[in-house]
């Protein structure tokens, strides 16, 4: 693991702070001497972080980062209050759980907007002051950015693509001494199932997963903050995850099969 002192003092931005793995990348950070802002759509969630902690370590703003200004507002207050950022966690994101056949195009167009252009607007109005301080910039992605998973079609082409947004920027900004990474939680307990949209673009609401065998989310966000402090170039976490990536890589047909299986039952898909 890394140095306790790794991110003292560093501006650490976690967009979508209030939840999940956001909210414990959050927690650990402060713990650990960072200077944390983080965004949400919930002002009450982000009025709960701003009780629990002081002040003058953490950031907070209200923020939609499927909107361009929402982002740049979020970015540009981020750097007024601490000077500069050093590493960005594009955290947020959305799910879905609906099958094409039954799903509007909203539903698609929304996943696409919070995951994709979500990370494009935040990191393209933060990319100037991580090039001054040659900081890092993480994606947290999915398994479904390997491999298309089905009633997920929507995240899935989300993740595809935001894999293949920072691996080109991680091209362009070698000689500017950027680290630009994604990680891969695998199946972690999160809000994200909760409030995946469904056919209508509308928050689900339950699941049927069982998270009592999912990854704890601030186990997760451990893993992710020492990827980081080592520059890992990808992380995929549980034995799961690392499985399916590896099946689909060699035995794309196989891994089809193991898929379906996984979340069809009777011919219905799993939600």
């Amino acid at each position: 693991m890394h140095t306790p002192d790794f991110f003292r003092k560093k501006v650490v931005v976690v967009t979508g702070g209030t939840d999940g793995i956001g909210r414990a990348l959050v927690e650990i950070l402060l713990s650990q001497g960072a200077l944390v802002s983080t965004c949400g759509r919930n002002h009450d969630k982000l009025y709960q972080l701003q009780k629990e902690f002081s002040s003058s370590c953490l950031h907070t703003m209200v923020a939609d980062v499927s909107s361009e200004n929402d982002c740049r507002q979020f970015i540009e207050s981020t750097i007024s209050v601490f000077g500069g950022i050093d590493i960005l966690i594009n955290n947020a994101g959305i799910s879905m759980r609906a099958l094409l056949k039954d799903a509007t195009t909203e539903v698609i167009k929304k996943v696409m907007d919070i995951n994709l252009m979500g990370v494009v607007f935040c990191t393209r109005y933060a990319l100037a002051s991580l090039i001054e301080r040659k900081g890092t910039i993480v994606g947290v992605s999915s398994i479904a950015g390997y491999r298309g998973l089905p009633g997920r079609s929507g995240y899935s082409a989300s993740k595809f693509a935001l894999q293949g947004f920072l691996e080109s920027i991680r091209t362009e900004l070698v000689d500017d001494g950027v680290h630009v990474m994604w990680v891969c939680p695998g199946f972690t307990t999160s809000n994200i199932r909760h409030a995946a949209l469904d056919k209508n673009a509308e928050a689900h609401g339950e699941t049927s997963m069982d998270e009592g065998k999912m990854m704890p989310a601030d186990e997760c966000a451990k893993h992710i903050l020492d990827a980081i402090a080592k520059k890992k170039r990808t992380l995929v976490l549980t034995f799961t995850g690392k499985r399916t990536v590896f099946m689909n890589r060699f035995f794309p047909a196989w891994a089809d099969k193991l898929v379906y299986r996984f979340f069809f039952k009777e011919g219905k898909l799993i939600k």
